[in-house]
C-alpha cells in the first residue's frame, strides 16, 4: 500500500494536515499584515524620539539641577573623573535654562562681548529656532524677548522678538574659555547675562542666575530612561507633549502616520490590543538598531573622520538624522556656528588604539578654517576624558603650539610623553584600548561648509 492509500484510510491524519495548513496560512497572513504596522511604528518612533528625549532631559535637569525658567552658569571645565555625560567640552563654559513659554514671555539680556559667544535656543523638537551671539548679533550684546506661539502682546522698544513654536524650550549657551586661567573673565561675562519674565523686567526686579551644581545622587540619564519606556508609555508621552509642542506644518504626513498607528495628539496612551503593542515594540527595536547602525557606517567617513551633516540643528523633515543627533549629541549647534568631526579610525581605516603612536599633519594652507578657534579633544572608548600628568585633554590654536618652519603643524597622539621639544604639541591618549578624537571648529568658514576643506587623516607612526 502506497503513502497516498495509507492517508486515505486514515482520515484523522488527513484532517490534521488540513488544520495545520490552515493554521500556517492564518499565522503567515497575520505576520504579513503586521509588517506595515512594524514599519509605521519604526518611522513614528524616529519621528517622536527628540520630543520625548527633550521632556526627559528637561525633567531630569529641573528636578536635580535647577528649576525651570532660571539661568544656570557652569563655572569650570570637567576633569577626567567627570562621568555625567560623554564627550564633555573643554572649549567653552555653558549657560543654560529650561523655559516654559506659558509662564513667559521672557526677557533675555546679553552683555557686549569681544570674544566668541553663542546663546542658542532650541525648540522641543531639538531644532535651533534662534541664535544670539558673535555670528548673528555681533559683539554689542542686546536685549531679546522670548515668546511662545500664542503670545500677541506688544514688544517693548529696544527688544528683538524671538518666537518659538513650542511651549518647551532650551537655552544652551557657550562662551569661549581659554583655559582655567581665563575663568574669571568668562565669569564676568556670565554675570552680565540675565533672564527674567517680562513682568519682572518692567518692575526692574533682578533674578539672579544659579551656579551649576551636581546633586549628590545623580539621576538616571535621559537616554537610559528613554530605553526603558514601553511602547504605550513612549507614544502616550508623545501624544501629550504634542498638544503644547505641535509638530511643524511640514510634518503633516508624519502626524497622519501617527494617527494610523492609533496615536492622536492629546489623547495619551493609545488603545492597542496585545498583538498591536508587541508589533509596535518590534518596530521600536528595529528603529533603535538602525539608529545605532547609522553611527557605525564607515562608507561615509572622509580620511577616517565623520562630519556632522550640514543641516544639523535645522533638520527639516530629515527625521532620521534628527533622532540620531539627539541620541549622541543632544543640543547640537548649527553647522555655521560650530562644526564637529569625530575619528575612531586612522587614515587607513584601522581603529585608533592606545598602545600605538599617531600624528596629525596639517599643511600650512590646510589648517582648520575657523573664524573663531578650533580644537581637538581625546576621549577613551566610553567617551570620557583621559587622565594624564599634564591634565591636558584638548589641543587647539589657542595653545602654544610649535609650527614647522614651512608653517605646517604636527600634532602627536600617544600615551607616553614625547621629548621636551614636542611636548607642546602632544595630545595624551590612553595607554591601551580604543579611543577617539573629536575636532571642533567654531565659526567655520564657507570653505568648510561647502566641503572644500577636509580634516586630514590621522597617521599611525
Amino acid at each position: 500500500m502506497n503513502t497516498s492509500e495509507k492517508l486515505q484510510k486514515r482520515p484523522s491524519v488527513r484532517n490534521w494536515l488540513w488544520v495545520g495548513l490552515v493554521v500556517l496560512l492564518i499565522v503567515g497572513s497575520t505576520l504579513w499584515s503586521q509588517m506595515g504596522t512594524v514599519r509605521l511604528a519604526a518611522k513614528s518612533y524616529v519621528f517622536g524620539y527628540p520630543l520625548v528625549l527633550t521632556e526627559l532631559t528637561r525633567n531630569s535637569f529641573t528636578h536635580s539641577i535647577a528649576p525651570a525658567n532660571r539661568l544656570v552658569n557652569m563655572a569650570e571645565f570637567p576633569e577626567a573623573d567627570f562621568r555625567v555625560f560623554v564627550r564633555p567640552n573643554i572649549d567653552t563654559l555653558y549657560t543654560q535654562a529650561w523655559l516654559d513659554m506659558e509662564a513667559g514671555p521672557w526677557v533675555f539680556e546679553v552683555p557686549a562681548c569681544s570674544r566668541y559667544l553663542v546663546m542658542q535656543f532650541l525648540d522641543a523638537w531639538s531644532n535651533v529656532f534662534a541664535s544670539v551671539g558673535t555670528r548673528t548679533t555681533g559683539d554689542e550684546g542686546g536685549r531679546f524677548l522670548l515668546a511662545g506661539p500664542d503670545w500677541d502682546g506688544q514688544v517693548p522698544e529696544g527688544m528683538t522678538l524671538l518666537r518659538s513654536s513650542t511651549r518647551m524650550n532650551w537655552l544652551l549657551g557657550r562662551i569661549q574659555t581659554n583655559g582655567k586661567a581665563d575663568y574669571s573673565a568668562v565669569h564676568a561675562i556670565q554675570a552680565g547675562l540675565s533672564l527674567r519674565s517680562l513682568d519682572d523686567w518692567k518692575q526692574d526686579k533682578v533674578v539672579e542666575a544659579l551656579p551649576f551644581k551636581l546633586p549628590e545622587q545623580l539621576p538616571p540619564s535621559p537616554l537610559f530612561e528613554m530605553r526603558k519606556l514601553a511602547p504605550r508609555a513612549f507614544f502616550g508621552q508623545l501624544s501629550r507633549l504634542m498638544e503644547d509642542n505641535p509638530a511643524a506644518a511640514t510634518d503633516a504626513a508624519a502626524v497622519a502616520e501617527l494617527e494610523q498607528l492609533g496615536v492622536r495628539v492629546g489623547e495619551g496612551e493609545p488603545r492597542w490590543n496585545w498583538l498591536q503593542e508587541k508589533t509596535v515594540a518590534v518596530g521600536m527595536w528595529l528603529a533603535e538598531r538602525e539608529m545605532h547602525e547609522a553611527l557605525e557606517r564607515r562608507d561615509l567617513l572622509v580620511n577616517g573622520w565623520r562630519q556632522a551633516p550640514k543641516h544639523i540643528a535645522a533638520f527639516g523633515q530629515d527625521y532620521g538624522v534628527r533622532a540620531v543627533v539627539a541620541m549622541v549629541g543632544f543640543g547640537a549647534n548649527l553647522a555655521a556656528e560650530a562644526t564637529y568631526l569625530n575619528a575612531i579610525t586612522d587614515a587607513h581605516g584601522e581603529v585608533l588604539q592606545g598602545d600605538q603612536r599617531y600624528r596629525l599633519h596639517f599643511a600650512a594652507d590646510q589648517l582648520p578654517p575657523a573664524k573663531a578657534f578650533w580644537s581637538l579633544t581625546a576621549y577613551d572608548d566610553d567617551g570620557y576624558l583621559i587622565p594624564n600628568p599634564l591634565h591636558r585633554f584638548a589641543l587647539g590654536d589657542r595653545d602654544k603650539l610649535v609650527y614647522n618652519p614651512d608653517g605646517s603643524l604636527n600634532l602627536l597622539m600617544q600615551s607616553e610623553a614625547p621629548g621636551e621639544e614636542q611636548l607642546s604639541n602632544w595630545l595624551p591618549t590612553p595607554n591601551s584600548g580604543p579611543f577617539s578624537i573629536t575636532g571642533r571648529i567654531y565659526l567655520p568658514t564657507q570653505r568648510m561648509l561647502d566641503g572644500q576643506w577636509q580634516m586630514p587623516g590621522i597617521e599611525r607612526l
